[in-house]
């Protein structure tokens, strides 16, 4: 009896391991959409001819080039592989902020996506693999650039 309780212990929380990792992917997916939308706006909202990325992720709760308050993003949100609001930085030309990613080291569960976006992500070994990236001129799937 003691054997079986410790056999189905052991399963249960394994499972509960993979639905609880499946779950912060999922957040991880919606976070990391959500900073490449904000750097997206923020970059096509720059004022005058020439486009910048923002120079710090603070940036994009208060965008400094303004004298009103414009936001592209409410908060910065919390890494939810990594539980910390400390993400990897993806620096353009100009120095500042193109994309971000998770700094974590674990290992993906999920092996499939549906946004054309994170379809590379597929191949991927950790989820600091995982780039969110705003490209100026390329369409939404990276393949073709804007006319």
């Amino acid at each position: 009896m003691i054997i079986i309780l410790g056999v189905t212990l052991s399963a249960t929380g394994v499972i509960w391991h993979s639905a609880a990792q499946r779950d912060k992917e999922r957040e991880l997916l919606f976070v990391g959409e959500q900073l490449r939308q904000a750097i997206r706006s923020y970059y096509l909202q720059t004022p005058g001819g020439v486009k910048r990325y923002p120079l710090r992720l603070e940036d994009l709760i208060k965008d400094p080039r303004f004298a009103g308050t414009i936001r592209h993003l409410r908060q910065i949100y919390i890494d939810p592989m990594a539980g910390t609001k400390e993400w990897g930085l993806i620096k353009a030309s100009d120095g500042g902020i193109m994309g971000v990613f998770s700094q974590s080291e674990d290992r993906p569960v999920r092996l499939s996506f549906d946004h054309p976006l994170q379809r590379d992500f597929a191949d991927k070994t950790k989820y600091r693999e995982w780039k969110f990236v705003y490209l100026a001129g390329f369409t939404s799937d990276r393949s073709r650039p804007l006319p």
